[in-house]
């Protein structure tokens, strides 16, 4: 569980990034935090595992402040994926760098080996095992630092922009992987503008605006808010945008999931509205 209650953070130019932000994220939550540039998503999400501590409030991570242990302490249970793979990237390769915290954490060769290999082909990178992660292309780079963080399987998921620089097949890939934590009752925590994939994954979702949060609720009932999304700068996803426009035939105007949109479409051509 992490807690925030009242926290402000300000950086050394006295920016205030976050203004009395208070959250509580349970086990198993699936969050996604949206918000126009320099809402302080990013700012805010630093303060789960400690890498950027409160100015004032309190962040506790399973019932322990984080200004009151390491980063290295939350670390094995809360792992962060930056947006920027270069930032966390510098191992001569491929498989060094996802070997790394495993070898810091203490697993066993047998078990590294296992994870290594599982987290390369899972995100289809099992050609660049011997190569240096800086001489692949952004989105693969992305990918590494992924793999670097998905292989010792923390309790915790964090993802600052997972989905930039991916294609279709790789998005898909990560929300099946979201679904499989979802069922074991991880938590995953992602930052991202990608309200399509929102919409598809279907999670909690934390609307922020100017260091403050704005809105918490279920995705569908953000998504098809359209003076909220208006405001925070976030186009409504296609989905709701076509039942939005259908709404005068008698279709509900809050859907962004596809196979719903699908079943109500068939529903009322079978009653003959849309004829």
């Amino acid at each position: 569980m992490i807690v925030l209650e009242n926290v402000h953070f300000s950086y050394a130019n006295n920016i205030e990034a976050l203004k009395g932000v208070s959250l509580t994220i349970n086990n198993g939550d699936f969050i996604a935090i949206m918000g126009q540039n320099g809402a302080g998503k990013t700012t805010f999400i630093k303060h789960f595992n400690g890498l950027l501590k409160p100015s004032s409030g309190v962040v506790r991570v399973n019932g322990v402040e984080t200004t009151k242990t390491s980063v290295a302490g939350i670390a094995k249970n809360v792992g962060f994926v930056f947006q920027n793979p270069d930032n966390q990237l510098f191992s001569e390769t491929v498989e060094d760098e996802i070997a790394f915290a495993l070898k810091n954490f203490g697993f066993d060769k047998e078990t590294i080996e296992k994870r290594v290999t599982w987290a390369l082909d899972f995100l289809s990178l099992s050609q660049y095992r011997k190569t240096s992660p800086f001489l692949l292309s952004g989105g693969e780079r992305k990918r590494v630092a992924l793999a670097s963080v998905l292989a010792w399987n923390p309790e915790t998921l964090v993802l600052d922009e997972p989905t930039i620089g991916q294609d279709h097949e790789q998005k898909e890939k990560l929300r099946q992987f979201i679904m499989q934590l979802q069922s074991e009752k991880k938590t995953v925590i992602m930052v991202t503008h990608d309200v399509e994939f929102v919409a598809e994954c279907n999670p909690r979702v934390i609307l922020m605006q100017d260091g403050k949060i704005v809105a918490d609720g279920k995705a569908k009932d953000i998504l098809t808010n359209s003076k909220l999304l208006e405001e925070s700068s976030i186009v409504l996803p296609q989905i709701a945008q076509i039942f939005t426009k259908l709404s005068p035939l008698g279709l509900p105007a809050d859907v962004i999931d596809i196979d719903e949109a699908k079943a109500i479409i068939l529903s009322k051509v079978k009653e003959g509205v849309c004829n």
